[in-house]
């Protein structure tokens, strides 16, 4: 994990409040002399210290300040203290956020994708990291072009899958994967094959006009959690900007199996996709949010 150092001060602008030590996670930052200067032989680079710098008197190198602006609006840059927003128009966004099946035809603007990856990278990830990594198929000819592959590496599944000889051997040496396949998915993949190549029809990303593939480096911390976080900001975000999404699973795991189809997208192998996120204009319209099962909550207690 690369923790070299990256933070500068002007001390012409510091006035030794000490702020950025206290938020300091690598001990990079310490007062001397009454002015915050550079001791530490490490740092996270996570930028705490230039934002609680009243001054503006820290930076770090190795932030680029052009993905906090964006295409389609402005942003305000300054710090929501803990408390102050408001947890109903949250949690209103949260429940009205919902998988996207039907899409228009309407191509989706390159500045709102761009946007929808900047969000994405303001989630948080292990030791600050950042090793998320986003691939993106622009337009309609892009999706169907991964969706031939995705086709592709499922009917030879269902080849396989179809022959009990192959399934029971399998199941003999301790490998069940093949036949629980079978028994949940083979039928509905099968369908979703014809519908594919005799019909015209997208089971796949339901007609989404691009798509955002989320990902991370091999070397991340949190490689699967990181890209996730991300991915759950991206969703958000998408839906305040009048776009639909939805993940799509099964594109994931033909992915991690054949590499192949990762190359075809440009993907190198020394990352790994975590989340497929179809993206479009919405062709359908809700009234009320939607209602989830029961969770259990568990308590630890000594």
């Amino acid at each position: 994990m690369d923790r070299t150092v990256n933070t500068t001060i002007d001390k012409e602008l510091c006035n030794g409040c000490g702020l950025c030590v206290e938020v300091c996670s690598h001990d990079t930052i310490s007062i001397q002399d009454g002015i915050a200067c550079v001791t530490g032989e490490e740092s996270s680079n996570c930028d705490h210290c230039s934002a609680a710098c009243p001054n503006l008197a820290i930076r770090v190198e190795c932030v680029d300040s052009s993905m906090s602006e964006f295409n389609t609006f402005e942003a305000d840059g300054k710090w929501l203290p803990h408390g102050r927003y408001d947890i109903r128009g949250l949690v209103n966004l949260m429940q009205s956020r919902r998988s996207c099946r039907n899409f228009l035809e309407k191509p989706v603007e390159r500045s709102k994708i761009e946007d929808l990856v900047k969000i994405g990278i303001t989630a948080p990830s292990g030791t600050n990291c950042q090793m998320w990594t986003f691939t993106i198929l622009p337009d309609r000819q892009t999706v169907d072009t991964l969706g031939e592959s995705i086709a592709k590496f499922y009917k030879n599944i269902n080849g396989l899958a179809s022959k009990f000889w192959i399934r029971s051997s399998l199941k003999l040496f301790g490998k069940p994967e093949l036949s629980w396949y079978y028994e949940n998915y083979f039928e509905s993949v099968k369908k979703g094959i014809d519908d594919w190549e005799k019909n015209g029809k997208d089971p796949l990303f339901h007609g989404a006009t691009a798509v955002i593939i989320v990902g991370s480096k091999k070397e991340a911390s949190c490689p699967a959690e990181d890209a996730l976080l991300a991915t759950q900001n991206i969703l958000l975000a998408a839906h305040s900007m009048g776009l639909g999404t939805c993940l799509v699973g099964f594109v994931v795991n033909a992915m991690k199996k054949d590499k192949s189809i990762c190359r075809h997208v440009n993907i190198p192998d020394n990352e790994t996709p975590y989340a497929v996120i179809a993206i479009g204009y919405p062709d359908e319209k809700y009234v009320h949010v939607t209602g989830r099962k029961p969770v259990e909550m568990r308590y630890f207690a000594v």
